[in-house]
């Protein structure tokens, strides 16, 4: 059987208590956005949840640093892709969410904080909260995931023993972004950057990692989504209740709560035959 090689973190920063969705999702696999303050940042479910898929809404800070905090709840390793705009947080490359992307691996009930994009075996670049243009993915013209934060957990084939993790292999991002060449997508003439939030490439810290070998499933068993927003952007589109109730005019054409066009009137279903 082929095994990959995926990453594992050693030591992460925990910032204090959270209030964790899985406990209103029943999720195998918990995610909270965490200030560097120890905030965790609030979130506005989306209707749309199906078989282990959720969706949120996620008000973001100008210019304040945050981690991303995985909670595994299950009695077995898994593995988590993380991807931030779009772009894989270890390797830096465009994520898909796929099981043979770099991914970080949880013991079981183990909790982790994942702070920045990983730049070496014992560093990471910060996330911060920005403007899109000044984000990591911008800098690739990449635009296409801006301003969601992805997870998609992965369940063991098979365990193995972990084993050290090489010096900084292939595939690291350095401080000019990614070392591999950009792709022909990458590499077009680049958008106008959209008026919303992106996560920059922010300060050098020290987090320590080693490599462990983990085989993965080929479908995720969780994924998560979290679209985060300016507050003012939150309160206009009425995700968030910023007025003491008053929810501007709902959208016709985008009705969270409703999925499903309604059969007609029983009087008129004459008329429609």
């Amino acid at each position: 059987m082929k095994t990959k090689w995926w990453a594992g973190l050693m030591a992460a920063l925990l910032l204090g208590p959270t209030v964790v969705w899985g406990q209103r999702y029943g999720g195998d696999v918990e995610v909270d956005v965490v200030s560097d303050r120890g905030r965790t940042l609030p979130q506005y479910p989306v209707r749309e949840e199906r078989g282990g898929v959720y969706k949120a809404y996620l008000e973001a800070v100008r210019g304040r640093n945050y981690s991303i905090q995985v909670r595994n709840r299950t009695n077995q390793r898994v593995g988590v892709v993380i991807a931030v705009d779009g772009r894989n947080i270890i390797s830096g490359d465009r994520s898909e969410l796929r099981s043979d992307e770099r991914m970080y691996v949880l013991g079981p009930y183990q909790q982790e904080s994942y702070e920045g994009w990983r730049t070496g075996k014992n560093r990471v670049n910060r996330f911060y909260f920005t403007e899109a243009g000044d984000s990591y993915s911008g800098a690739w013209g990449d635009y296409s995931a801006m301003g969601v934060i992805a997870v998609a957990a992965f369940r063991e084939v098979g365990r193995v023993q972990p084993q050290p993790w090489s010096q900084e292999g292939p595939g690291y991002s350095d401080q000019r972004g990614l070392r591999r060449a950009p792709s022909a997508a990458e590499g077009a003439a680049p958008r106008a950057a959209p008026a919303e939030p992106g996560t920059g490439y922010g300060e050098r810290e020290w987090s320590p990692s080693r490599r462990v070998e983990f085989d993965p499933e080929q479908r995720p068993f969780v994924q998560v989504f979290l679209k985060y927003a300016w507050r003012e952007t939150l309160c206009r589109q009425g995700v968030a209740d910023c007025d003491g109730g008053r929810r501007p005019p709902r959208n016709r054409f985008w009705n969270e709560d409703d999925r499903y066009a309604p059969p007609p009137p029983r009087e008129e279903r004459e008329e429609w035959r």
